[in-house]
């Protein structure tokens, strides 16, 4: 009730700087300084402890109007009743409104779980000051009023529990206001608690403020009662304080260390899993650069990340045990095993992108290559059918003599021998389009459109040569002989040029090869090609001949021959022409397939440079890791120097890895050369990877454990002794050496000890520990909280 609100303000203002200065912070006027909320909620989190909605910083009115509501929100949910107090009131500064609201909070928070015997706040409050009081003369405190005026019974408090601060027989009753300013005085130099009365102003009041007195005598209360048990229970809850203090860091970093590597896990995958196919030889090469950056540069601190958070884990799980805690069980999701999960998805994922990204890689070069050959090949074709129809169509046999009709029927032959030579061309042809769709190629509609377009020529002319053929047949009977010698001619000479447009066409054939095997088997088949070159200058002198003798006849017997050989298109000249062109092109397939040997011979001393390399690191880590095996198991010295051997052995692991750095290099050479396989090793860069990081996170995680041991030894008080009869017992059993027994060796080892527990190593010692040493048990925790609580 306003009304009643107390005539001190100085009091509440003393009482509220009692509390503030531990915020570092001070008011001078109650009804100014608590105007914006921000002094008001911050006095609220100090008494309670808890803390409230975060205030607005604004300096509008609004802003201040809600945070005095959140205090009051704050209020009213610890069952306080505000009766006529508003924000608004307190924003606009009524000193009657501020007063009430600091009296309720005062009620609430100093006065309110005061209790002595069942009784209520005040009564509790007045008999606990009654039975303070009650031995020294001259003090009877009946109230909260009169009984204080003289000032011994603030007098009293302080020397029934500080006697050395108070000369209590020295005091007189007829000296009131020397004696309330003694108490005072002592109380804030010697107990922290402030001044809130004024001597003057209690003596010269006939009925002194009941609320002020009660205020100010509740802060003695809070002062003396319990001090000593609390002390005592405050050493043991801060001692259990500290360890949960330092686990739950620890558990806050893990999550922190697993939230971010799983982020980065989750970020990583679906890039690694992404196949987004390029059109071009030198974009899928970009795409293998990043992939190798991705090796070089991002994924190396990952593993060093996830090596960290497993030790982490581990001394965790080992604190807890030995401050007697529950095992921690991180977030969903977020568990040991849900790493490794992911990181075995992750290492998936890379191995399918780099699988993926050189299957890409040779698709683009087996596609340029092929598409290379198509355009030749069509090139060829393209230009040998030239003209064929027009001449197809041609109806010259209308008008001919009988000698030319035979000729063009004879021609005809040699054509439709020609024609069938191309069928093979004109099928090969038709195959690499076909294989270019299969392969997706990027321009396979023109490949599409340029096929179709001389497979329809193609077919039109084998329709027209047929047509033709029947016309000439028709008048074949009234046809006269026909010079056998041009027949002969045509018949050797179309062949004999259709091989050599095929040697032209071989010789100038685009090649592609990823071994010595394969260039030594081109040379060999190109070898072979070369040896049959006298046999073919052989024909082509025969077939000349055959001209020649043509020739020589006609001018003995003074015949006219036309200009060209009536059967076939294919002159001497022509003949000559592409023998000498054959004649050029082989040694430049001798220059092209020796710098293909020199490329495969190069790339075979990548192989040996890599395979020499990888054949020393590969059995170097698994020495190592057999090392490490033997040391976890054998106990030479004290758990001191087995952790220093160990540290030793990481340190050479460390040193060891310009080793590995250099088959990185040499696995990139080996990569760009696009060698796929090697025989002179049976690692794979892979392998080789995966078996270097098993190695860097054992030697840790062997380090770690010998390190838990040592915290488990030093933490229970077990000496060196102990410690080895402990490991000695577990390496009897462990017959496999695998770091681990089963359920019946495990029953075996701890029968012979009179002792049955669960079956792993840590178990094992932290059993051993918890039956030799002493701990904080969870009943000893529980009184302590119950003394400081006052069994509340």
């Amino acid at each position: 009730d306003p009304a009643l609100i107390p005539p001190f303000p100085q009091t509440f203002t003393a009482w509220c700087n009692s509390h503030l200065r531990k915020a570092g912070t001070q008011i001078e006027n109650i009804d100014e300084d608590f105007r914006d909320g921000l002094k008001l909620m911050l006095l609220l989190e100090v008494i309670s402890g808890e803390r409230l909605p975060k205030p607005e910083r604004g300096k509008m009115r609004v802003h201040k109007i809600n945070n005095v509501n959140k205090a009051l929100d704050f209020i009213a949910s610890k069952g306080v009743k505000l009766v006529s107090i508003g924000a608004e009131e307190i924003v606009d500064g009524n000193a009657k409104m501020t007063l009430g609201m600091i009296w309720t909070i005062i009620l609430r928070f100093a006065i309110q779980d005061i209790s002595v015997e069942e009784t209520s706040a005040k009564e509790g409050l007045l008999l606990w000051c009654q039975r303070k009081t009650a031995p020294y003369k001259n003090v009877n405190v009946q109230n909260f009023h009169i009984s204080w005026k003289d000032g011994l019974a603030f007098n009293a408090l302080i020397h029934r529990h500080r006697p050395e601060l108070i000369e209590y027989d020295k005091l007189r009753k007829d000296d009131p206001v020397t004696n309330l300013n003694n108490a005072f005085e002592v109380a804030e130099k010697y107990l922290d608690i402030p001044k809130m009365l004024d001597a003057e102003d209690i003596v010269n009041t006939a009925r002194p403020d009941e609320k002020a007195i009660m205020t100010y005598v509740s802060s003695f209360y809070h002062a003396f009662s319990g001090a000593q048990k609390a002390e005592t229970a405050a050493n043991r809850i801060c001692k259990v304080l500290a360890v949960n203090q330092e686990n739950e860091q620890l558990m806050e970093d893990y999550e922190r260390l697993a939230s971010d590597l799983l982020a980065w896990i989750q970020r990583t995958i679906p890039w690694l899993e992404s196949r987004d196919p390029q059109k071009t030889i030198p974009a899928m090469q970009q795409k293998l650069e990043d992939f190798r950056e991705y090796r070089r540069v991002h994924k190396p601190p990952k593993v060093q990340e996830k090596c960290q958070l497993e030790i982490n884990f581990n001394t965790l799980q080992t604190k807890l045990r030995l401050s007697g805690r529950p095992a921690f069980m991180p977030s969903e999701g977020r568990m040991v095993s849900d790493i490794g999960a992911g990181w075995q998805r992750l290492e998936q994922a890379e191995k399918g992108h780099e699988e993926w990204l050189l299957t890409e890689l040779r698709r683009l070069e087996r596609l340029d290559h092929l598409a290379e050959k198509f355009r030749q090949k069509a090139s060829i074709h393209e230009g040998w059918t030239e003209g064929k129809e027009v001449a197809l169509r041609d109806r010259d046999s209308g008008t001919a003599s009988l000698a030319q009709v035979r000729a063009l029927l004879r021609k005809h032959e040699a054509f439709e021998s020609d024609l069938a030579a191309h069928q093979d061309r004109v099928e090969q042809i038709a195959a690499i389009a076909q294989e270019l769709n299969e392969l997706d190629y990027y321009d396979s509609p023109s490949v599409n459109a340029r096929c179709q377009q001389f497979c329809d020529q193609w077919d039109l002319l084998g329709s027209l040569t047929h047509s033709r053929r029947e016309a000439l047949e028709k008048t074949e009977k009234q046809l006269e002989t026909i010079d056998e010698l041009h027949l002969e001619y045509a018949k050797r000479a179309a062949p004999f040029n259709n091989w050599m447009e095929s040697a032209m066409e071989d010789l100038q054939d685009m090649f592609i090869v990823h071994t010595i095997e394969e260039i030594q088997g081109l040379i060999a088949a190109h070898d072979q090609f070369k040896s049959t070159l006298p046999d073919a200058d052989k024909e082509r002198e025969a077939i000349l001949r055959i001209q020649q003798e043509a020739q020589r006849i006609a001018d003995l017997h003074g015949i006219q021959l036309p200009g060209n050989n009536p059967y076939t298109s294919v002159t001497p000249q022509i003949i000559n022409s592409k023998w000498e062109r054959v004649q050029q092109l082989v040694p430049k397939r001798d220059q092209a397939l020796q710098e293909e040997q020199n490329r495969q011979n190069s790339n075979e001393h990548l192989r040996r440079q890599f395979g020499s390399q990888a054949n020393r690191v590969g059995p170097w880590i698994q020495t190592k890791m057999e090392e490490i095996g033997r040391i976890s198991i054998e106990m030479n010295g004290t758990l001191e120097d087995q952790l220093n051997h160990l540290k030793e052995y990481e340190q050479n692991i460390v040193e060891y890895k310009p080793n590995l750095e250099l088959l990185e290099q040499q696995h990139q050479l080996v990569q760009e050369a696009l060698i796929f396989d090697n025989q002179h090793s049976n690692y794979t860069m892979e392998h080789l990877r995966v078996g270097w990081e098993q190695l860097l996170t054992t030697i840790a995680r062997t380090i770690n454990e010998v390190e838990n041991q040592i915290l488990t030894r030093d933490a229970k008080g077990i000496s060196q002794e102990q410690m080895q009869e402990f490991r000695a017992s577990f390496n009897h059993f462990d017959k496999d050496h695998g770091g681990a027994l089963g359920p019946e060796e495990f029953k075996a080892c701890l029968i012979s000890l009179g002792y049955d527990v669960e079956n792993d190593r840590q178990a094992f010692i932290d059993f051993m520990s918890r039956e030799t040493t002493d701990t904080d048990t969870a009943e000893q925790v529980i009184n302590s909280f119950r003394v400081l609580a006052g069994d509340k």
